[in-house]
C-alpha cells in the first residue's frame, strides 16, 4: 500500500517528523523516556511508604485510561466521552466475580472477563455507529449517552450493585501452583498495577507502530482517501474502539481491586470529561503524554482539591483552555515543537 504521511498529525510524532529518519529517534527517544517513568515508578515504594503508595497505583489506571483514549481520539481521530463507563463496568465485574464461589482465582476470571466485555460492548456500539457513516459529534454524544446509562444502571440496579451506596471489592491473591501472594498489603498491589501498566504502555506502542496503527492514523488524517486507497474504515475504527474498551474496562477491574469500592459515579459524565481534559492537557498523540496526563493531572486535581476545595476545578479548567489555545497537541506536542525549532539547523 502506499505510506501514509502522518506529518500533519499533532503532538510528538507531527512536531518531529519533518526531518528524514526523525520519526525512529522519535521512537527511541519516547521509548527511553517511558523506561525512565517506569523505573521511577518502579523506586517509589523503595523509598517512600504510607499515603504515596496507596493512592499511586490508583493514577497509574487513571493514566491506562488516558492511554485508552489517546488510541481513540490521538491516533484515530474518534473522540469518546465513555471511557469512565468502561472503566466502570470494570470494576464492577470484579466486584461480581471476587464475591462469587468460584473454582479458581475470581480475579484472573475477572481481568478476563472484563477485557471481554469492553471489547465486546465496544465493538457492538463501534460497528452500529461506524458502520452506519456516524462520525464526530454524533459519536461523541452516543458515548456521552453510554456514560449516562452505565451510571444510571448502577443506581437503578442496587441490588446488584449497590446503588448510590457502592459495592465492596475484596482485594484478591495471586495463586500459583505452589503459593499465593497476597495482595492485601498496598507495595505487593502496588507492583502488579506497575507491571500491568508497563505492559499496556509497550503493548499499545508496538500496536500504534504498526500497520495497523499506521492505518489509524491515515483514517485520522484523511479517511476519504483511506476509503479510496481501498480500507474498510468503520472495520478499522470498530477494531480501535474495541480495543480501547478493553483496556479501559481491565484498568477499571483493577481499579475495583486495589480501592476495594466502585461507586456509580465512576462511570458517570463527570469522570468521562475528566480523563479528556487529562488526554488534552498532556497530549492525545502520544500514548506516554496520555500516561503521564492520568497520573500528573489527576494527582493535581487531587492536591489542589485539598488546598482549596472552592477553587480547584476552575484552577484545572484554565490549565485546560491554556493547553487547547496556545499548546496544539497538549503539554507534549508544545514541548516538542520547542525542541524542534532549538535543533532546527536553519
Amino acid at each position: 500500500m502506499t505510506q501514509i504521511d502522518t506529518r500533519a498529525s499533532h503532538g510528538p510524532v507531527a512536531a518531529t517528523s519533518v526531518r528524514p529518519g526523525s520519526p525512529a529517534r522519535v521512537v527511541r527517544s519516547e521509548a527511553s523516556l517511558a523506561i525512565l517513568v517506569f523505573a521511577t515508578l518502579f523506586a517509589i515504594p523503595l523509598l517512600y511508604e504510607g499515603y504515596a503508595i496507596y493512592i499511586l497505583p490508583q493514577y497509574m489506571l487513571f493514566g491506562v485510561m488516558a492511554m485508552s483514549l489517546a488510541l481513540l481520539w490521538g491516533y484515530t481521530g474518534v473522540l469518546s466521552f465513555g471511557q469512565a463507563g468502561f472503566f466502570a463496568i470494570g470494576g464492577y465485574i470484579m466486584g461480581l466475580l471476587m464475591s462469587a464461589a468460584l473454582p479458581i482465582n475470581p480475579a484472573y476470571l475477572a481481568l478476563v472477563a472484563a477485557a471481554s466485555a469492553g471489547a465486546c460492548i465496544a465493538a457492538l456500539i463501534g460497528w452500529f455507529l461506524f458502520s452506519a457513516g456516524v462520525r464526530d459529534a454524533y459519536f461523541v454524544l452516543v458515548t456521552l449517552a453510554l456514560s449516562i446509562v452505565i451510571e444510571q444502571l448502577s443506581v437503578s440496579q442496587s441490588q446488584i450493585t449497590g446503588g448510590w451506596n457502592g459495592m465492596f471489592v475484596m482485594r484478591p491473591s495471586l495463586t500459583f501452583g505452589i503459593g499465593e501472594i497476597s495482595l492485601f498489603e498496598d507495595r505487593p498491589i502496588y507492583y502488579v498495577i506497575l507491571i500491568f501498566t508497563a505492559l499496556v504502555y509497550f503493548w499499545l506502542s508496538a500496536a500504534v507502530r504498526s500497520r495497523f496503527g499506521k492505518i489509524l492514523i491515515g483514517i485520522r488524517e484523511n479517511e476519504p482517501r483511506m476509503e479510496a486507497l481501498g480500507f474498510e474504515t468503520s472495520l478499522y475504527k470498530t477494531a480501535a474502539f474495541a480495543l480501547s474498551g478493553a483496556v479501559a474496562c481491565s484498568a477499571g477491574a483493577l481499579y475495583g481491586a486495589h480501592s476495594g469500592f466502585i461507586s456509580p459515579s465512576l462511570g458517570g459524565v463527570l469522570f468521562s470529561t475528566e480523563v479528556v481534559v487529562w488526554v488534552a492537557i498532556a497530549g492525545r498523540s502520544s500514548l506516554l503524554a496520555a500516561l503521564l496526563g492520568g497520573i500528573i493531572v489527576s494527582s493535581l486535581s487531587n492536591a489542589l482539591s485539598a488546598v482549596t476545595p472552592e477553587y480547584w476545578q476552575l484552577i484545572i479548567g484554565v490549565l485546560f483552555i491554556v493547553s487547547i489555545a496556545w499548546f496544539q497537541g497538549g503539554m507534549a506536542g508544545a514541548v516538542s515543537n520547542f525542541l524542534e525549532k532549538r535543533g532546527d539547523p536553519r
